[in-house]
């Protein structure tokens, strides 16, 4: 095989997947595993034909590969890759592109490119959003780094990409690290997600004591409307699959206690570094937390005494209000996100598109919505849209739904299920839109202790006040 269009570092589920896709598109791919018997055995299974070639050092790799160089890192983020990078930048060449498709911290990709560009290599953080159907059929492609470097790998990217209503779910998306952002945000946003759809869970089975099959039922009629979704439509399967061990419902046989690689968790840490209100996505990280602490969640029930689930209460009425509640939440989860966005667009200089955001997640992609749509026809209205709430479809699903959410927390708070998410979604909306909020006691008490000043409503300027001082008459 000559002039091989792409080379792809790393033959994990990902990789493989990925190569397969664009051998499937017509690009011809070389692959390497750091691990010569995973590349030996992935080429013992390519379909006869399959313009791959694998690769058994990364001289033989790059060799092959036609200029511009263009090379896919999927490998483990962090040391592995920064390995991989100086390895490469020995041999590749001025011009090349290297893609770094892996989860990697922004601030990472940043000094990789300030690194590669140095050699006059360009560094693109490539974030890619789908699970491995995603990578094998079309996920979702989110890519940050030079214009210049985008047009050498847009070809390849946008066909290999899922397909959507409204295009390849493929965009540039901005200089520096904007493509690796944009996916932080996307997994923080998949986070909340799903929280509120675990909370949903335990509100029917532990509240109203539902049968797994009619919990199935209720996500699947749920789909059908403003909430249809992939994180949705995977629930009904996941809760009517039944443990071979057992008969019962293998969600029940799961530990309670959820996993995490860290992308929440910078999505929150980002969003306090800019001033971003993200407590939804932050309230969905600690919920994670807080469920990890089994062995003394087990001591704290027999010693905190709480409420049983009410009793008599109208099944069909709640269902209505949870899915009120749903409803908004899921709103609220995307608003932070894109708010997040906004704001990061801002301070780092990406110069974002939120309506191309929108669209690239269209299809493809974990997080995939039917709210998508209207979300990008916002942007398209308004790109300097500050919050999703205030923009119709989302202001008309917030009048319509907010009392039902009101009445399914109230009832909730009857039962001691916590619904973390669920609650800092409506305590977000509720301070939004609060003209007055109690902040001015805060500022008064840290002018008390640190004489930090305050400014009025109604005189201009910053002021100081001895508090300690007899109040004048």
């Amino acid at each position: 095989m000559t002039a091989i269009d792409l080379g792809i570092i790393g033959l994990g589920v990902m990789g493989r997947s990925l190569a397969l896709n664009a051998a499937e598109k017509g690009f011809s791919v070389a692959v390497y595993n750091r691990t010569e018997a995973r590349t030996r055995d992935f080429a013992k299974t390519l379909p006869v034909g399959a313009s791959i070639a694998p690769a058994y050092s990364i001289d033989e790799l790059v060799g092959g590969l036609s200029k511009p160089k263009r090379i896919l890192l999927m490998v483990k983020s962090g040391a592995p890759t920064d390995a991989f990078i100086e390895q490469l930048l020995e041999t590749i060449g001025p011009g090349s592109v290297l893609m770094d498709g892996g989860n990697a911290h922004f601030t990472d990709t940043e000094r990789r490119q300030t690194l590669t560009e140095d050699r006059g290599v360009h560094f693109m953080g490539i974030g890619v959003s789908g699970g491995e159907w995603g990578a094998r059929h079309g996920p979702s492609i989110m890519p940050g780094g030079s214009a210049e470097a985008y047009a050498n790998v847009a070809g390849i990217l946008e066909s290999i990409a899922a397909q959507g209503p409204e295009g390849p779910c493929c965009a540039y998306l901005g200089p520096g690290s904007a493509g690796h952002y944009v996916k932080m945000v996307h997994n923080g946003i998949e986070y909340a997600l799903m929280q509120v759809l675990a909370e949903a869970y335990d509100i029917m089975r532990r509240g109203l004591g539902l049968p797994i099959t009619q919990i199935a039922d209720v996500f699947g009629e749920w789909n059908g409307g403003l909430l249809e979704s992939y994180l949705l439509e995977i629930v009904p399967p996941i809760l009517q699959y039944t443990d071979p061990l057992t008969g019962d419902p293998l969600v029940e046989r799961i530990v309670d206690e959820a996993s995490q690689k860290g992308t929440g968790a910078w999505t929150v840490q980002a969003a306090l570094d800019i001033g971003s209100p993200s407590p939804l996505i932050a309230a969905s990280v600690f919920a994670r937390l807080v469920s990890s602490l089994k062995s003394e969640r087990k001591e704290a029930a027999k010693l905190l005494a709480g409420p049983e689930p009410a009793a008599g209460q109208d099944q069909e009425q709640v269902l209505a209000d949870l899915h009120a509640a749903v409803v908004i939440s899921t709103v609220v989860a995307y608003a932070q996100g894109f708010r997040q966005l906004k704001d990061a667009s801002t301070e780092m200089e990406y110069g974002l598109s939120l309506e191309d955001v929108a669209r690239i997640w269209m299809a493809g992609c974990i997080i995939r919505s039917a709210l998508l749509t209207p979300i990008r026809e916002a942007f398209v209205e308004r790109p300097d849209l500050k919050l999703l709430l205030a923009a119709d479809p989302f202001r008309a699903i917030w009048n319509e739904h907010h009392a039902g959410f009101r009445r399914l927390l109230a009832y909730v708070r009857q039962t001691g299920i916590p619904v973390p998410g669920m609650s800092s979604a409506l305590d977000f909306a509720d301070a939004y839109r609060a003209d007055r909020l109690p902040a001015n006691l805060i500022q008064a008490q840290r002018d008390f202790f640190g004489a930090h000043t305050y400014r009025r409503v109604d005189v201009e300027g910053d002021h100081h006040t001895d508090w300690e001082a007899e109040s004048p008459s």
